[in-house]
């Protein structure tokens, strides 16, 4: 039986140890510890696939934890968690009194910075250079991985921008492998098609415009031309951009093949890649798919109404009506303050958006709304995915703060449905006249309702329901989980 290296590294230093014509051996024990444990215990898959090599040849290269590491997003961060100390505790990923999914400062030194949201590493590491430029530490690295399609947000590009007039020791990589959760979107995406390993366009570079020193791009699956790269870079002062062209799923076929489905799977076979799919016969509609169906009914009705999704056609399952009104529909990439005001523009002409963004994610747009929006009493619906709780992803995925944040908003109705029928319900209400801007929130998951594609009816806003009457105690709830604990009684 061949011998593990990786049973021999706990931290980077123990890395450090190993021949470099051993790395390619240990990227495949990695790969097969997350593959094993994702396969199990579910959790995000791909994306940690498609950086092994990357990982390993940055913490084999830089002097981790004093140079800085910063992952975006932080789902691709298994290969780092197992390097980093954490590799026997990897079992309790995503878990109770477990390790976090996503880096976490208060867990380990190694992680600089949390990263559960996208497009914030570059300005995070900028933050991080300048620091140690002013405590006249000038050999410190610091390192942002961020993808294609986190570099497109407005965020990332604003980083650029100011590090671009810096002379920080700021190395951003980008990960190109034209994907996040779904395909990438937007001219950004389109030039970075045209570079590959074996040409680049013959255009002006949008990074060396930006006064990057920028190399690439190269293999991100080449370890001997990683290690040589980040070693010629550690020489060169001020901010630097090395791009890097990875295939996200790396190392399981179907992962490669179904990059958008295995993102995160749920469990599977580790052995064969298939995924053990339950019976779905009978089972309660995700409530995101009784929004996706629900909303090309409603469009199918009304011309004006328009779907809208930062880069979550598939989560949000606005893809249904990206299929079947095209011209109607639109992923604008991860820039949730673009989709708010793109939506508000398009209610002064008077189409109906719904713009559909994770309740966490709304957060990034919160001006937005009520600047270009609310102010203005545009008539445009808000649907809050993954509102409330949403277990295994943790505190950075929560949808926990909308209804504090929207109650504030002048003009706007917040709403919430007791279950898929009242979901089905609200959206009919809201498109029903112009009621100004009109929240629905709605949980992660499956609802209650096997038969949920129920008849419209309005619903008259400002009004909730008496599900069960009583005497010694009250209780006020706006979630779906009272048709579960108080079954509906007229």
């Amino acid at each position: 039986m061949q011998k593990s290296i990786l049973n021999n590294i706990l931290y980077p230093e123990d890395l450090r140890k190993v021949s470099l014509e051993q790395l390619p051996e240990l990227a495949a024990e990695i790969r097969k510890k997350i593959i094993d444990l994702v396969a199990a215990k579910e959790g995000h898959l791909g994306a940690s696939l498609g950086v092994i090599e990357l990982t390993i040849a940055l913490h084999y290269v830089f002097n981790t934890p004093e140079d800085i590491i910063v992952w975006d997003v932080g789902h691709q961060a298994y290969g780092h968690k197992i390097l980093t100390g954490r590799k026997n505790k990897f079992h309790t990923n995503r878990q109770f009194n477990g390790i976090s999914g996503f880096p976490k400062m208060s867990e380990s030194i190694y992680d600089a910075f949390g990263t559960g949201h996208s497009s914030t590493s570059i300005s995070a590491v900028l933050g991080m250079a300048v620091s140690s430029q002013l405590a006249k530490n000038f050999k410190r690295q610091h390192i942002a991985i961020i993808g294609d399609a986190s570099i497109a947000s407005g965020m990332a590009f604003e980083a650029l921008n100011h590090a671009g007039v810096t002379n920080t020791n700021l190395l951003v990589i980008l990960n190109d492998n034209a994907i996040g959760i779904d395909p990438s979107v937007g001219a950004l995406k389109k030039y970075l098609l045209k570079v590959t390993l074996d040409q680049t366009p013959n255009t002006d570079n949008i990074f060396e415009a930006l006064n990057f020193n920028y190399s690439g791009p190269i293999d991100g699956h080449n370890l001997n031309d990683l290690v040589d790269e980040f070693n010629r870079l550690k020489k060169i002062n001020g901010p630097k951009l090395l791009h890097i062209i990875t295939k996200k799923g790396k190392g399981l076929k179907q992962a490669e093949e179904n990059q958008v489905l295995y993102h995160a799977p749920g469990k599977f076979n580790a052995a064969t890649g298939e995924i053990q799919y339950k019976n779905e016969k009978d089972i309660p509609p995700k409530f995101q798919d009784v929004f996706g169906k629900t909303l090309v009914e409603l469009a199918t009705i009304n011309k004006k109404i328009i779907g809208i999704t930062p880069a979550m056609p598939t989560g949000s399952s606005l893809k249904y009506m990206m299929e079947i009104f095209p011209k109607r529909a639109f992923d604008v990439g991860i820039a949730e303050q673009h989709a708010v005001t793109f939506s508000a523009g398009m209610a002064t002409q008077g189409l109906l958006p719904f713009c559909n963004i994770y309740s966490t994610f709304m957060q990034r747009a919160f001006d937005q709304v009520v600047h270009d929006v609310a102010i203005q009493n545009l008539h445009v619906v808000f649907c809050l995915d993954r509102a409330g709780l949403v277990g295994d992803d943790g505190p950075t995925h929560h949808g926990a703060f909308d209804i504090a944040y929207f109650r504030c908003i002048p003009n706007m109705i917040v709403s919430a449905p007791m279950n898929e029928e009242e979901l089905r319900d609200l959206m009919f209400t809201s498109q029903e006249k112009n009621h100004g801007p009109f929240s629905i929130r709605y949980p992660r998951g499956k609802g209650v309702m096997p038969k949920w594609k129920t008849p419209f009816k309005s619903i008259e806003v400002g009004t909730g329901r008496k599900l069960r009457s009583g005497e010694s105690i009250a209780i006020l709830s706006i979630k779906f989980l009272n048709s579960l604990t108080f079954p509906f009684q007229s």
